[in-house]
């Protein structure tokens, strides 16, 4: 039975990939299928959506900062949305409910408050995949995006224990020990070397993370969170979390499989969950006005609220909680499905474009900036920069490094999106600054006269397309090299423009060739 999944997974999301749109999409559509051709599903699914899930939150924790999460923009903005949110649906609600809408003419004020807070919360896993997948995890939009997230899964158990009744233990008092014990957790980390083991500990740090907060009753996929972010300063956290990245991703196949199989829709529920889904234009405008009154650019703005403009996986959860305590019919549960289902779909597919769109309707997006940025947006310069390396990762930070020890005089700069990587590097007096590659803000606000070469060792060919393109806007005619991994991607890149790319895996092996020879000399 578990082979039938599999291949319609992969019918449907190979379907979508070759017409270009995410994986995601076909195995939300292979679960609706098996769903309606009457495939049992079995508690295996279940098992491997949790795991999934558990994985994936520790793996956003691995990328966390506790700080984060304290800044005004991200609970502000959080609290402020969801109580937005909610009383613009039951005014919503309430209105189509007095024109005679089926199923919005019984909801009572409470009912339509229960589903509107359902709504409020955006999906963790539809905009980590969508973040991974456009390396953007580490930008601006990317870090406030997830700070939100973890917000609203604090809201979320605090509401789960209310709704359920299920207080926390006495014991839960003890799960403050671990910060004390996150020397110890960092020790173990890193005995475990960088093999097979590394993974094994990956797992066992999310999922003994679950089980220790399960069994004092606190949500357990919060201990997952926890855990990680208790590692996120780990010089191995990175790669660890590569590690884990392929069985994070294997595991959320069953995630996206189980919401088609949690219902059936007649036409008319189908109809509604159209009507929520178009109600997404509320949403993304809530955010977008909530986050430029904080101060935040228009660019970080508008790229936010679209990554955050969808219904949660956990509205679910919600709605079958108020359910079982019958305050909401059943056929609720299926509409929300379907709207959660759609809203997965309409952020795929427009945050793929988000940045064109940006370009494109930059001046009016801007009119709504504040005129003071936050310190953190505001950019600095490094003076007497000849060569610029975008991306300081492994392959980034070696080729500033060897940069630097080749040309004399400070004029090799670094830039990246991830600030606290750029913090660290300043505080050991590196000639580096913060910024993201994508952003056409930066690039129309940096003064590139006197830089004669920009490398770009970004993550996706993709990007480094989008940024020599934006590179080319403002009129830099100095040279632009980057890095691919397979040829076809070399190929691609020499054609938009690039004028020299290296093909990592290959001229590495030439170099290493080189320089081994020389040893025989």
């Amino acid at each position: 039975m578990e082979f039938i999944w599999i291949l319609f997974a992969f019918l449907c999301g190979l379907a979508v990939k070759l017409i270009n749109l995410p994986p995601l999409i076909g195995f939300l559509a292979a679960g609706f299928l098996l769903n309606f051709m009457q495939v049992e599903p079995s508690s295996v699914l279940t098992h491997l959506s949790n795991l999934g899930i558990t994985l994936m939150l520790f793996c956003i924790g691995l990328k966390l900062h506790v700080k984060d999460l304290l800044k005004r923009e991200v609970w502000a903005s959080t609290l402020g949305h969801m109580g937005a949110w909610s009383i613009v649906f039951v005014g919503a609600a309430s209105l189509l409910g007095m024109i005679g809408l089926q199923y919005f003419d019984v909801l009572s004020l409470r009912t339509a408050a229960l589903i509107g807070f359902a709504l409020s919360f955006s999906s963790t896993v539809c905009i980590v995949k969508l973040l991974e997948e456009t390396g953007e995890m580490k930008t601006r939009h990317g870090q406030l995006s997830l700070g939100i997230l973890v917000m609203q899964d604090i809201v979320a158990v605090v509401f789960l224990v209310l709704a359920t009744g299920k207080v926390p233990t006495l014991w839960a008092i003890l799960l403050f020990a671990l910060i004390p014990l996150r020397p110890l957790l960092g020790r173990i980390l890193d005995k475990s070397g960088h093999g097979e083991m590394l993974p094994l500990t990956g797992l066992f740090f999310a999922l003994g993370g679950y089980e220790l907060f399960y069994l004092v009753g606190v949500k357990g996929d919060l201990g997952a969170l926890v855990l990680g972010i208790l590692l996120a300063s780990h010089t191995k956290a990175a790669e660890l979390n590569k590690s884990l990245m392929n069985f994070k991703d294997l595991f959320l196949i069953g995630f996206f499989l189980s919401i088609g199989f949690s219902a059936l829709p007649t036409w008319q529920m189908f109809g509604l969950s159209l009507v929520l889904a178009a109600l997404l234009v509320v949403k993304f405008l809530l955010f977008f006005f909530l986050f430029t009154s904080l101060r935040l650019r228009g660019r970080t703005s508008f790229l936010g609220a679209l990554a955050l403009s969808n219904y949660s996986e956990f509205g679910l959860i919600v709605v079958a909680l108020s359910v079982q305590s019958g305050w909401i019919s059943n056929d609720w549960l299926v509409i929300l499905a379907l709207a959660v289902s759609f809203s997965f779909v309409i952020t795929s597919v427009l945050y793929r474009k988000a940045h064109s769109y940006f370009r494109r309707y930059k001046d009016k997006i801007r009119r709504y900036e504040h005129a003071v940025a936050l310190p953190e947006d505001t950019l600095s310069q490094p003076k007497n920069m000849e060569i610029l390396v975008v991306g300081l990762g492994r392959v980034g930070r070696g080729a500033y490094d060897s940069l630097n020890n080749m040309v004399s005089g400070g004029v090799v700069a670094g830039m990246d999106a991830d600030q606290f990587r750029i913090k660290a590097m300043q505080a050991e007096q590196h000639n580096v600054f913060a910024g993201d590659g994508e952003d056409v803000d930066l690039w129309e606000h940096l003064d590139l006269s006197g830089v004669k070469l920009i490398l770009l060792a970004l993550p996706s060919a993709d990007d480094s397309v989008n940024v020599v393109k934006q590179l080319r806007s403002t009129g830099f005619t100095g040279q632009v090299a980057a890095i691919a991994r397979y040829q076809d991607e070399r190929e691609y890149m020499i054609g938009a423009g690039i004028d020299n790319v290296f093909n990592f895996y290959t001229e590495a092996g030439t170099g290493f060739a080189e320089e081994s020879l020389a040893l025989m000399r």
